[in-house]
């Protein structure tokens, strides 16, 4: 089985989601990069998946530089570079036999570049269907082990004290 890689098009995330555009529109693109950040690394944590974001430096002028963030690697780019030129060779350079690339864009240029090369593609609002679905699935899994009294997948009672428990339960329900 291929290890999968998402390589997310920053923002074109912020500009297509829209929660995050809101924020940029409200001149709040760091409160947007934040929340992309978090809804991302809450997703990579459920889904298992390696995951890059590339952010370029249009809004951020600078260096570029790469550091990790939640198991994630966050790439800011040069300001000679776009996020699509660094997008479209990483794919290049990571899809190989043992790696799906998929790359997180609605850009119809980029994903034709990188199709070409053997990666995948998912739209934007797609993406954002995907993380919100994958958010309810983790709401409802803990929904239901706080229900059934588990923490972190374990029983927060022992037998014993849980029969305890529901003898008291029901000789107080009698009284």
């Amino acid at each position: 089985m291929k290890e999968e890689l998402l390589i997310v098009d920053a923002y074109n995330m912020i500009g297509n989601w829209p929660h995050l555009t809101k924020l940029k529109l409200a001149d709040r693109l760091e409160d947007a990069r934040d929340e992309l950040l978090d809804e991302l690394a809450e997703y990579k944590k459920y889904r298992g998946i390696n995951m890059i974001v590339v952010f370029d430096a249009m809004y951020v002028p600078g260096n570029s530089k790469s550091y990790q963030k939640y198991d994630m690697e966050i790439v800011w780019t040069s300001k000679d570079q776009t996020a699509d030129s660094y997008i479209e060779a990483l794919a290049k350079q990571k899809s190989d036999r043992f790696t799906q690339v998929i790359v997180a864009t609605s850009d119809q240029a980029e994903q034709w570049t990188i199709f070409a090369s053997g990666a995948l593609r998912i739209p934007a609002l797609e993406f954002l269907t995907d993380v919100k679905r994958t958010k309810k699935e983790v709401d409802s899994e803990a929904e239901q082990m706080t229900a059934e009294g588990q923490v972190f997948g374990r029983n927060v009672f022992t037998e014993d004290q849980l029969e305890r428990l529901k003898r008291l339960r029901d000789d107080l329900s009698k009284k």
